[in-house]
């Protein structure tokens, strides 16, 4: 084997990724938790390694030249292959210290899992737990999360998922804006009303329809693709919002907007990577959120 052949380290080659896929050196650096001269100096390492230009400079956003559009595929297949090392390695640790990174919902993050969290650490002080709060689905796979905690089912073949318990969601209002709104009593009353959107309106909209409820774009002055401010904008009366129940009940001065309506059924999902199940920290952290998710008063 030729060892003098490479002639860049893999520091540069992450670098080099990390510009490419965000976009720009400041955007590049904050994700991979540099200063950005320190990364501008790793791209311009590799390029006067391998002898070629990578990025068209002068403009706001870093465009890729022809040759590092050649390169990007390869260094994608360096990333894939340093992160299966990564999760080969992790899997084998039967350590019960170090950290365990949980990526969830802001709103699960909030509400659910304090006292679980509480609970670990009393039990495991030497287990690190860091929390990230997202809607998207980390990739598991490449190490932004150890274990998931979502709503929708993960697909990934690499991934193992369990199904830990289904809640369901009503439409809640603060009671200050029923009484305005003369405490609708059939779905026609509620047809005019302000409603609080979930990040698109128009993914909501036909999940409306499905139970009788058409909306137009209209209903939905407010937006926002935080679940904890949606709360707090129910609860000051600024609209019509829908909750998990288990979240209403904590806010008294919520109510059920027509408790008749059929509810929406919302699962709770845990996964993480094959390799990582087999970590004894993180079985650990997955066995207690998969017990105690699964409780009615999670």
């Amino acid at each position: 084997m030729n060892w003098q052949a490479v002639s860049f380290d893999w520091n540069q080659a992450r670098a080099f990724l990390a510009t490419a896929e965000e976009g720009s050196l400041s955007a590049a650096a904050r994700a991979l938790g540099v200063t950005q001269p320190t990364l501008s100096r790793q791209v311009s390492a590799l390029e006067h390694n391998l002898g070629v230009t990578l990025f068209e400079r002068g403009t706001r956003n870093m465009v890729l030249t022809e040759a590092g559009l050649e390169l990007l595929d390869h260094v994608r297949a360096m990333f894939d292959a340093a992160s299966r090392v990564s999760l080969t390695a992790s899997g084998q640790s039967q350590s019960i210290k170090g950290a365990v990174k949980i990526s969830t919902t802001n709103n699960m993050a909030t509400f659910h899992l304090p006292a679980i969290v509480a609970e670990i650490r009393a039990i495991y002080p030497e287990i690190e737990i860091n929390i990230t709060t997202s809607n998207a689905v980390r990739d598991l796979t490449r190490r932004e999360a150890d274990i998931a905690i979502r709503h929708g089912r993960p697909t990934q073949p690499e991934l193992i998922a369990k199904l830990v318990r289904e809640t369901t969601a009503h439409l809640y209002a603060s009671t200050e804006y029923l009484d305005k709104k003369g405490n609708p009593q059939t779905i026609n009353d509620i047809l005019d009303a302000d409603f609080i959107g979930f990040e698109y309106p128009e993914q909501l909209i036909p999940a409306y329809a499905e139970r009788g409820i058409h909306l137009t774009r209209k209903n939905f002055p407010i937006n926002t693709e935080s679940g904890t401010a949606i709360i707090e904008m129910i609860r000051r009366g600024l609209g019509i919002g829908i909750l998990l129940r288990e979240e209403a009940v904590k806010f008294p001065e919520l109510e059920c907007v027509l408790p008749d309506l059929e509810p929406i059924t919302v699962p709770v999902w845990l996964a993480t990577h094959r390799e990582l199940h087999t970590s004894r920290r993180i079985r650990l952290v997955f066995d207690i959120l998969a017990e105690r998710l699964n409780t009615a008063d999670y």
